[in-house]
């Protein structure tokens, strides 16, 4: 019979509705029904068969869905319009113009009692607030769109989990982020829940944690089966993302050409698809992987691109990072004072809470360029921030690097001791490559 109110709702809804149109009980209940009948369906007292509803419903001249259940009879589908609609807005970076319109959904979908179109838009809201760098928000709305998926599988709530996990990583919380990914990877390949969608949405996110936290082994697995998933997923957008977080893995391993033909595939995707913002993100990519291969001029290029595509759109946190990689090429082109500038503008957007390890970033940039300077206190301050945000954040992989630049500089004004403290804690950080301190690697699909 489906989704429909109680009886008393539906009598009430019955009895304002023949009122309106001016008709008796017994107009209303001819030829099929006595006006008797009518009479009890109006005060609640019976619960009307389906095909009884349906006769009503075409005397009063409404749609039976609207007569049962008090929607209008488009509601559902003028809604999954708005939600494309907002999708579409969000993907050429409008992302607050975006909100306005997930949020208008919300309302209708929460005032007509329609789980899966509130969970949708708590979804588009998270992502909305993600690109506009508020953290905390994007998480509430994640938490409130895996509530409302509460009853669903699994693989329906994935997206939800992934956007949780998304807004831990940004704010830096890098172990709590692969605990969510790794846990449902884990439940969804034990529970033999196959969904390439839901597995390769997975995999491409566990990438940066990864290796933001030096666990290059398991980036490059989760690369490996995120490659062998996106066949077989009915998704390119999904894709794309897919193919940009492998190219960070294989810009570690050193496989450059790779790394730009996964972006040029990822970009191609993007372009079609008219996802701005993740094309910005292509552009930031393409710049690390010119500038890696000493092509820093082409570097520069890329970057700026997405860092005007970025800005213009307010993707705050996003904008933070391709700024710090690009005052890195400035830097190493002989412009210092003009990255130091740059850097200084990031560490005004950023917290401990909001972009930890984007923020260490700047402060070991910063770092650099005062001891390229003979800054040697001003280095030190940078180079002791850094290390605090990326211990906080549990980024080993950035920390050993540190800790060697800190070392190095303690050496060179004579304190040894000190010097040797700092080398010990980087190499405690590289005791073991490839790992998470989570534990075994989650269970993998059959491929």
């Amino acid at each position: 019979m489906g989704e429909r109110d109680d009886p008393g709702t539906i009598g009430r809804r019955v009895q304002r509705l023949r009122l309106e149109r001016g008709l008796t009980q017994k107009q209303l209940a001819q030829p099929a029904y006595t006006p008797a009948y009518i009479s009890t369906v109006e005060a609640g007292r019976v619960r009307a068969s389906e095909a009884a509803l349906r006769h009503i419903a075409g005397r009063l001249g409404v749609a039976y869905e609207e007569l049962a259940t008090g929607r209008p009879a488009r509601l559902a589908t003028d809604l999954r319009l708005a939600l494309t609609e907002a999708q579409r807005t969000l993907a050429t970076g409008e992302a607050e113009e975006a909100a306005e319109q997930y949020g208008k959904v919300l309302t209708e979908a929460e005032t007509h009692r329609l789980a899966e179109m509130r969970a949708a838009a708590l979804l588009g809201l998270g992502e909305c607030a993600v690109e506009t760098g508020d953290l905390a928000a994007g998480r509430q709305y994640f938490e409130q769109a895996e509530e409302c998926l509460a009853g669903s599988p699994l693989p329906a709530r994935v997206p939800a989990l992934r956007g949780r996990a998304l807004a831990h990583y940004l704010a830096g919380e890098l172990r709590y982020a692969v605990y969510l990914l790794e846990s449902t990877l884990d439940e969804l390949n034990r529970g033999g829940l196959h969904d390439p969608d839901a597995l390769l949405l997975l995999y491409a996110s566990a990438i940066g944690p990864y290796m933001d936290m030096g666990a290059h082994a398991r980036a490059a697995q989760a690369a490996e089966l995120a490659l062998a998933l996106a066949p077989r997923s009915g998704d390119p957008a999904l894709v794309a993302r897919m193919h940009r977080s492998v190219a960070r893995t294989l810009l570690a391993e050193g496989r450059l050409a790779e790394a730009d033909a996964s972006l040029a595939k990822a970009a191609e995707l993007y372009r079609t698809l008219q996802l701005r913002t993740e094309l910005a993100n292509c552009h930031w990519m393409r710049g690390y992987v010119y500038a890696q291969n000493g092509e820093l001029e082409r570097a520069e290029t890329e970057l700026r691109e997405a860092l005007a595509m970025l800005s213009a759109k307010r993707a705050a946190l996003y904008s933070s990072q391709v700024a710090v990689e690009l005052a890195d090429v400035l830097h190493r082109r002989g412009r210092s004072e003009e990255a130091a500038g740059l850097l200084r503008d990031v560490l005004g957007d950023l917290s401990p809470e909001r972009g930890a390890v984007h923020a260490a970033a700047a402060h070991r940039l910063l770092g650099i360029i005062a001891e390229d300077a003979k800054e040697t206190e001003a280095a030190e301050e940078h180079y002791v921030r850094a290390l605090s945000l990326l211990e906080r954040a549990g980024a080993a992989g950035d920390l050993a690097d540190l800790c060697r630049l800190l070392g190095d500089l303690l050496r060179r004004t004579g304190r040894v001791e000190a010097a040797l403290d700092v080398y010990r804690t980087g190499l405690g950080h590289r005791t073991a490559p490839g790992t998470t301190t989570l534990g075994p690697a989650p269970a993998q699909p059959p491929l």
